[in-house]
């Protein structure tokens, strides 16, 4: 009989689009609309967010906001963050659809939670409006999760526990030490913290190594240890409990987890 009752992953970089590609791009993209050069590694550096704090994060940043004050002559307000938000989102329905492939055996764990007697839940910084477009690309590959709170389905979203409270109901499990909170960002594990899950961060296929799976296999070991090893840190200071390379690790950390508790 498993200790656990669910596990709740995050989306993109976790069970979907690995290296975490859609949202990076469209940061970019919607930024330079208004005039704004921003890097690949500030677009990165939010994200697991809400997708509006995500924008007010980079645009307040201090570099970001010198680049609006000199091009707009005041510095950037929260109207200014609206503006860009509305040409975010949109442009982020086009194109989440292209980066909506699992991660590789994503689809083969969910089965296997499943046969456990787990339930499957997920949260997302992403709107439901971009959400609505992956479901079926999701379900057509073998993942449909019993549940997703959108980021902008509640008043407050990470790193707070709301997305996870109602996941809670949603799933009908408790209390939070049965749930598993698996994230590839610091927001992301937050948000299971904040709620009292057990928490496990993805390194490699996440938004902090931010490869392909071809580009990473084609690294030396020793190049993809330094990676694991940043993106683990990063994790493990956003209270991650555990981190795995990528939810294929999952079954066989359960695994030991359940033994774990067995031999206590």
């Amino acid at each position: 009989m498993t200790k656990f009752k669910a596990v709740v992953f995050d989306w993109a970089g976790t069970m979907i689009d690995f290296g975490s590609f859609a949202p990076m791009g469209v940061f970019v993209e919607a930024f330079k609309r208004f005039g704004l050069d921003a890097t690949i590694a500030e677009a990165r550096a939010p994200m697991g967010a809400p997708k509006r704090d995500h924008i007010k994060a980079m645009l307040m940043a201090p570099r970001m906001a010198a680049q609006w004050e000199k091009l707009h002559g005041t510095a950037p307000t929260e109207a200014d963050i609206d503006r860009i938000y509305a040409v975010f989102v949109p442009m982020n329905e086009k194109v989440v659809a292209d980066y909506a492939t699992l991660v590789p055996g994503a689809a083969v764990i969910a089965a296997d939670l499943r046969a456990r007697g787990l339930k499957i839940g997920s949260t997302t910084g992403y709107t439901r409006s971009i959400m609505e477009r992956v479901f079926p690309l999701a379900a057509a590959q073998g993942y449909a999760p019993d549940n997703c709170v959108c980021a902008d389905d509640l008043p407050e979203g990470r790193p707070g526990p709301l997305q996870m409270y109602q996941t809670f109901i949603d799933l009908a499990v408790y209390p939070p030490q049965a749930v598993i909170k698996v994230d590839d960002t610091e927001p992301g594990i937050a948000e299971g913290v904040a709620a009292g899950c057990v928490t496990v961060g993805v390194a490699l296929s996440g938004n902090h190594v931010g490869l392909t799976p071809e580009d990473l296999a084609a690294l030396p070991d020793a190049e993809i240890a330094i990676l694991r090893a940043r993106a683990t840190a990063a994790l493990r200071a956003a209270g991650a409990d555990y981190v795995i390379d990528t939810v294929a690790d999952l079954p066989a950390l359960i695994d030991q987890l359940e033994k774990d508790t067995a031999h206590a």
